[in-house]
């Protein structure tokens, strides 16, 4: 039997689309090589705006009215409500999803793919082939199938935290602090040499916390050893110490990876599909807010008459990179190489301009739901109202990389 659509891949994202093409009528069918419910074990924190529906904004085990931000000696209050997303629950929402549009899932690896006019059979690592019309890759950063132009200068967001108690309360009661760049506890040195990090935490109630020490981005990947360092001299610094772990988490992902090739006949998804926001790090919301579309725009591709497998997945292509949100993102990949060049003390400054911006414009612009001509206006005003080091920062970006900045502002 020839399946709708072939998804590889079972965590957020690849579930996300998967259930979206069952609601859709598609008979779908998956392939991971671990039980699809095997716990996802990252947290993954989402402003509460960005969550498309009721349904899903129920998945949030906590919210957080109370977040600030922490740059250049300055605290912002940002007046937004951030959520944590119980994985349990929108797994399970998800599965349930799939399973009620009676999705199949292979329990093993994909190995190959080949395309005909009509179908692409993808052989699974017991020498099984399966039929299908469309192959979603949904695997990761390091895709199965789907191919990219080549990575170079791959910057990498990276952290290390700790769930658990603590000997004083790391951030204060019913507080989410989303990035605090204080750095009193480094020396001069330190902070001239090595490369800035950030605090991101979250209360839990009840003395249990989740601090996190994260490099928002850096070629090559800021060491896990350093992070924890710097995380430990952190607390100690504000008189606090870790009492009991729950839970270690390392985390580690590219940030400017090539937009695939929208012409071949797999179709990507997630970190698959270069999902991952440059100006944030974040995907888990745009792959539940994108997951309706790019499934509809499927559905009816299937529904015409003898499409082939590059055919459908072109009309998927379309349908997550439409025009203006690949130029948007070649704004955010510039956005992003400029921020790279900034020492410790620049990058602090442009995050406090950056957050004194008005809510809809940052907020906006780390969401990635803004339009280009409002993403160029936000760099604009975040531009004009910076001090003059970080408009030249700004300024030489833009002469040392012009290709990237002319690419999305006209099309090229």
């Amino acid at each position: 039997m020839v399946v709708d659509v072939l998804v590889i891949g079972a965590g957020p994202a690849g579930l996300a689309l998967a259930a979206a093409l069952c609601e859709a009528g598609l008979y779908v069918a998956g392939v991971t090589p671990a039980d699809p419910a095997l716990p996802w074990l990252n947290t993954y924190g989402i402003w509460e705006d960005e969550l498309p529906t009721p349904t899903l904004a129920a998945m949030l085990r906590r919210r957080w009215t109370d977040c600030v931000a922490y740059a250049a000696g300055e605290e912002h209050r940002l007046e937004r409500v951030y959520g944590l997303l119980d994985n349990s629950r929108l797994q399970v929402h998800l599965l349930e999803t799939c399973e009620r549009g009676a999705m199949r899932w292979h329990r093993q690896m994909a190995r190959t793919v080949e395309h005909s006019a009509a179908y692409s059979s993808v052989t699974l690592n017991d020498g099984s082939v399966v039929q299908t019309r469309l192959v979603v890759d949904a695997s990761g950063h390091t895709p199965v199938f789907v191919q990219r132009p080549p990575a170079v200068g791959v910057a990498y967001q990276a952290a290390y935290g700790v769930v658990g108690t603590f000997t004083q309360p790391p951030v204060r009661d019913g507080r989410l602090v989303l990035m605090d760049y204080r750095s009193d506890h480094l020396t001069e040195t330190e902070r001239r040499s090595e490369p800035p990090t950030f605090l991101y935490a979250m209360d839990f109630g009840n003395g249990r916390c989740f601090v996190e020490e994260t490099s928002l981005a850096h070629a090559p990947a800021v060491p896990f050893d350093l992070l924890k360092a710097r995380l430990h001299r952190r607390l100690a610094y504000h008189g606090c110490a870790v009492a009991e772990i729950e839970h270690e988490e390392y985390c580690l992902f590219p940030m400017n990876m090539p937009v695939p090739y929208l012409d071949q006949p797999v179709l990507g998804y997630g970190g698959a599909a270069s999902m991952v926001h440059p100006a944030s790090g974040y995907q888990v919301g745009a792959a539940l807010r994108n997951a309706p579309t790019v499934a509809q725009a499927i559905a009816e591709a299937l529904a015409t008459p003898d499409p082939s497998p590059a055919q459908i997945a072109r009309v998927g292509w379309n349908a997550l990179w439409p025009a203006e949100r690949l130029r948007k993102h070649r704004l955010y990949l510039f956005g992003l190489q400029t921020l790279l060049s900034f020492d410790e003390s620049q990058l602090q400054r442009f995050f406090a301009t950056f957050f004194r911006l008005p809510r809809q414009s940052w907020g906006g612009y780390l969401s990635n739901t803004l339009s280009m001509s409002e993403v160029m206006q936000t760099m604009a005003r975040t531009f004009l109202a910076a001090p003059m080091d970080v408009r030249g920062g700004l300024m030489a970006a833009a002469f040392q990389h012009p290709g990237m900045l002319a690419r999305a502002l006209w099309n090229a």
